[in-house]
């Protein structure tokens, strides 16, 4: 016991610079972000305080309502088509197949490209003109689409993107949930003549949970974050930019293009407050799914 205030002495100091580090780098940011969000700061001129009036400002802009359904389209597509597809390659990827190190290595090269890299590939790859895509479907006599170029089409554009990125990140953290399940259930399975449906049902989904859960929280996240693909895909010029531009977009737009941050500070708050809405959401529902061995 004469060692125990010690012993915490030393629990603090090696916590200390962690603490430290996120009080800097996240919650420093986070308060004056509000804080600006209830100023006028236009460019570099002294801040004055306007209240509410930034938020009144955007939630009565018609650009806010664009970004908002965009940015929740955007999430109720990505995240259950993304993590499922993760879901489905990682149980493959966990099978004794040959040549497994080769494809966990093709899955996992998005993540590790750069997002400009990547984003650059795919507008390539989306060209109406000379894109391969249209290349291939005029082989197989269907014309091609404006993809990027389009209102129409210039958001799925960037969902299939979106997707195809973040597949090779949850596969892997998903199929090391996979290698925690012990093979006796699958075994036992068997032995009483279940179906490879009945074996993923019963077994796989139920025992992966919590990381599947984890997969499903960081997913929702990022997708609410949307920004890297829709600024390098999509010009400013862009007349089909309206019907792609995301919250964090409007961010940087209102802040970094037209100097006003307190409107852009504004888009960064509500879209705080949408992800905390959403995070504690999904953390009471997983109450009624998760499994915890």
């Amino acid at each position: 016991m004469k060692n125990k205030p010690k012993n915490w002495a030393w629990a603090y100091m090696f916590l200390a610079p962690s603490v430290i580090l996120i009080c800097i780098l996240n919650l420093w940011p986070i308060l004056q972000t509000l804080w600006f969000s209830l100023n006028d700061i236009q460019g570099f001129q002294p801040p004055k305080w306007a209240g509410l009036g930034n938020y009144i400002t955007v939630l009565g802009n018609e650009e806010f309502a664009g970004a908002f359904k965009n940015t929740v389209v955007y999430t109720l597509v990505t995240v259950p088509a993304g993590v499922f597809l993760s879901l489905v390659t990682a149980v493959l990827l966990n099978t004794s197949i040959r040549c497994k190190g080769f494809f966990r290595i093709c899955y996992f090269l998005p993540v590790i490209s750069a997002p400009a890299a990547v984003a650059m590939v795919w507008r390539w790859l989306y060209n109406s003109e000379f894109g391969i895509i249209n290349f291939l479907l005029s082989k197989l006599g269907i014309d091609g689409l404006n993809w990027i170029g389009d209102s129409k089409t210039v958001l799925l554009s960037v969902m299939i993107v979106g997707i195809w990125a973040m597949v090779g990140y949850n596969m892997v953290i998903l199929l090391a949930g996979l290698q925690n399940i012990p093979r006796t259930f699958y075994e036992a399975a068997e032995i009483d003549g279940a179906s490879g449906y009945k074996k993923f049902m019963y077994i796989t989904v139920p025992l992966v949970s919590p990381t599947l859960f984890f997969v499903i929280l960081t997913t929702t996240i990022s997708s609410l974050q949307v920004f890297d693909h829709i600024y390098m895909m999509v010009d400013s010029t862009n007349p089909a930019l309206k019907s792609a531009q995301s919250l964090v977009y409007l961010f940087y737009k209102y802040t970094f293009v037209q100097y006003d941050k307190g409107i852009g500070s504004a888009f960064a708050s509500l879209l705080l407050g949408l992800v905390l809405i959403l995070t504690c959401i999904q953390m009471y529902a997983q109450k009624k799914w998760v499994i915890y061995q």
